[in-house]
């Protein structure tokens, strides 16, 4: 069965730099497929300037590795609900989804980072949208995504390593590991879904 990955966070939360080992090392993934890096390789010094373009490379992309049936993942703050109407796509050719999911602390925390990524020759993200799409890409995975995917894991990146805080696979009941950072979030974020 064809894999679809999808890796999922907030700015700054090192979705980029976990995919390059996770992906290729422990899930034999080969296509990542990323806007940001597109969008690096069509303007190296001003990335910024053509990321609406980078962005539908990027979902041509998407739907050539699903029409030919591709193991990939791609990288997203989950602040839309864009990609919903993608998963079912993927699900009805075939796909099984699995969402990785990298938590930071607070806002302050991925403003941090991105700004630190920014000052490595990184690129940069205004610091109201780095604020609007923490909050949206949590809403949207407790109150969409998660219940959409048959198998996700959240991860806390907050500090050195990622540690996982939870998970579910296909059906099975989910398995906390980070039970109070668990409940916290999902009673602040959570909408719709019964604990």
């Amino acid at each position: 069965m064809s894999q679809l990955y999808i890796i999922a966070g907030p700015n700054g939360a090192g979705k980029t730099t976990a995919s390059m080992t996770i992906l290729p090392e422990i899930l034999n993934c080969r296509e990542f497929v990323n806007a940001d890096e597109i969008a690096k390789g069509l303007s190296p010094f001003q990335p910024e300037t053509v990321s609406f373009e980078a962005g539908r490379i990027m979902l041509n992309r998407i739907y050539h590795l699903i029409s030919v049936g591709d193991t990939f993942a791609f990288e997203t703050t989950l602040s839309t609900l864009s990609y919903q109407s993608l998963i079912t796509f993927a699900k009805n050719h075939g796909y099984s989804i699995h969402l990785l999911f990298f938590y930071l602390n607070s806002i302050d925390l991925a403003k941090e980072r991105v700004a630190r990524r920014v000052s490595e020759g990184g690129h940069n993200i205004p610091q109201e949208v780095i604020a609007r799409r923490y909050n949206r890409g949590l809403e949207n995975f407790f109150n969409r995504f998660m219940n959409i995917c048959d198998k996700w894991s959240f991860y806390d990146n907050s500090f050195d390593e990622p540690k996982l805080v939870a998970s579910r696979i296909d059906d099975e009941p989910e398995v906390i590991d980070l039970t109070e950072l668990w409940f916290k979030l999902a009673s602040q974020y959570e909408r719709t879904r019964k604990i």
